[in-house]
């Protein structure tokens, strides 16, 4: 009797920066502690507060180029003059192992993910309700000179053009019912029918219970 395991589902929730991803991505993580978090490498310096290997693994550009040269990232690009990048062995194990990662990636990221792994990914981006309202989120931040802010406004409209490559569009006007919306795509994604094809075949071969 066949005995696969589902494989793993590769969550990808991308934003203009202020839109208000990581907050979602954080409760999406307290609902479901069993999916896990890609920790990216960057080039960009820690900021206070941050924790290498907890926020992002940090490491000097020259190490970064050797891992990209050695093609030891399932996905990676330069992001607001920082590069970023994904561990392939995290992906692939995942993947292989059945468990689910949750991403917080660009449009460049998830489209190479798509790319390698176009079964498991599932796009997701998140929308600001007005580049006005943005605008102000990032000004409440009080972490940006003004100069920063405009530039990541201009940033976050040549992303928005992106928004095309998504599976799925969250405008995040009420925090709630983002995610509320958020939650529904992951579950929903969970019992795709590619995804859960093995437990129709198990049952059609007569055995009583799966081996996972």
């Amino acid at each position: 009797m066949s005995s696969e395991r589902p494989r793993g589902l590769l969550l990808v929730v991308s934003s203009p920066s202020g839109a208000g991803k990581t907050t979602l991505c954080n409760r999406l993580r307290q609902e479901f502690p069993s999916i896990g978090f890609s920790v990216s490498y960057t080039t960009r310096e820690p900021r206070p507060g941050e924790t290498d290997g907890v926020e992002y693994h940090f490491v000097s550009g020259e190490r970064f180029q050797e891992m990209a040269a050695d093609d030891e990232f399932a996905e990676y690009a330069m992001v607001h003059g920082n590069m970023y990048g994904t561990a392939g062995r995290l992906v692939s194990t995942a993947l292989a192992d059945g468990r689910d990662i949750l991403f917080d990636i660009d449009f460049q990221g998830g489209r190479q993910l798509r790319r390698s792994f176009p079964e498991e990914v599932v796009l997701v981006f998140i929308l600001p309700p007005s580049l006005r309202e943005l605008e102000r989120r990032l000004r409440r931040r009080a972490t940006d000179s003004d100069e920063v802010i405009a530039q990541r406004l201009k940033v976050a409209r040549s992303e928005l053009a992106h928004y095309d490559e998504y599976d799925f569009l969250i405008v995040n006007d009420e925090l709630e019912r983002a995610y509320d919306a958020l939650r529904a795509v992951y579950v929903s994604a969970l019992h795709r029918r590619s995804r859960q094809a093995a437990v129709a075949k198990q049952l059609i071969e007569g055995q009583e219970e799966l081996p996972w």
